[in-house]
């Protein structure tokens, strides 16, 4: 069954037999896709993708990152020094989803036309270039969830092997620790459009607002979750559940509103509900873990 869950236990020297299965699928499904190119954001699950595609077809496979407004330059960095590090390689193409209308009005299927726009330059370079297969990083999880984005692979036909392969978001991460990939356990980091709500027009300056103020309010508070919506003037701060109690009292959301007035906001509220999609995180032993096979 899709989607279904496995126990994510470490077993003597060696991974839970259900999900090395599902690894070693994910191999098989790979090794038969061809000359692949994978759609890298530097996150968990397209981190492992890439990582996987790499070890199961060599040269044969590399990434590519969509560089625009929506991504934070750090996000960027990052990715790349974590290809780097792997030794493998990452082009970067910029993608213009803001010269799209429908991009730009920001409904609910916004992410459609972004991930258009990107499989569409995708697919350019894959005809031109003589690439057998397109790749992204969905995971079983998304599939029960309402995912504009997922169109836009069906209609471009852009493969989700970790899908084919039956894996989920937990799984995705216990695997990504095994193998070295020190992203298994970062937190999932939507575009900066996804902080502005739907039906406000999402513009290259509200985006370029939202980044520098997450920039400044992670490096005083080291907050490993942190999401600033913008509403107009107001930025509204989500941030996982523990680290509301220290960010709540007019002092710090006076020195926070001091350190972002300057991007255009004029006040400052800490969401009591905290940042509503916590990541699931695998929590094998670490002793465990480093006995545990990555091949």
């Amino acid at each position: 069954m899709i989607g279904a869950s496995v126990p994510l236990r470490l077993r003597g020297p060696g991974l839970d037999p259900a999900l090395a299965a599902k690894r070693e699928r994910l191999g098989t499904i790979l090794a038969g896709m061809g000359r692949t190119l994978v759609a890298y954001s530097g996150g968990v699950d397209s981190a492992l993708l890439l990582a996987e595609a790499r070890r199961v077809l060599g040269e044969s496979a590399a990434g590519v990152i969509a560089d625009s407004a929506s991504l934070p330059r750090a996000e960027l960095e990052a990715a790349l020094a974590l290809a780097n590090s792997r030794g493998i390689p990452v082009r970067v193409i910029a993608t213009r989803e803001m010269e799209r209308a429908a991009y730009r009005a920001n409904g609910p299927d916004r992410c459609y036309h972004c991930k258009a726009e990107l499989f569409e330059r995708l697919t350019e370079i894959a005809l031109k270039e003589g690439w057998c297969s397109l790749a992204y990083g969905a995971v079983t999880d998304d599939l029960g969830e309402e995912r504009p984005g997922m169109s836009a692979a069906t209609e471009y036909r852009i493969r989700a092997p970790l899908v084919e392969a039956e894996l989920g978001k937990l799984e995705i991460r216990v695997l990504a620790r095994l193998a070295g990939l020190p992203v298994w356990e970062k937190p999932q980091s939507a575009c900066l459009a996804s902080r502005v709500p739907h039906g406000i027009a999402v513009t290259a300056e509200k985006l370029r607002q939202v980044e520098l103020a997450e920039a400044r309010i992670r490096a005083s508070f080291a907050l490993r979750v942190l999401r600033v919506r913008h509403e107009g003037t107001v930025a509204r701060i989500e941030v996982s559940m523990g680290d509301i109690p220290r960010l709540s009292s007019s002092e710090i959301k006076s020195a926070i509103l001091l350190q972002i007035s300057d991007l255009g906001f004029a006040s400052v509220e800490i969401d009591p509900r905290g940042y509503r999609r916590p990541d699931p995180r695998p929590s094998a032993p670490s002793e465990e873990l480093a006995h545990a096979e990555s091949r």
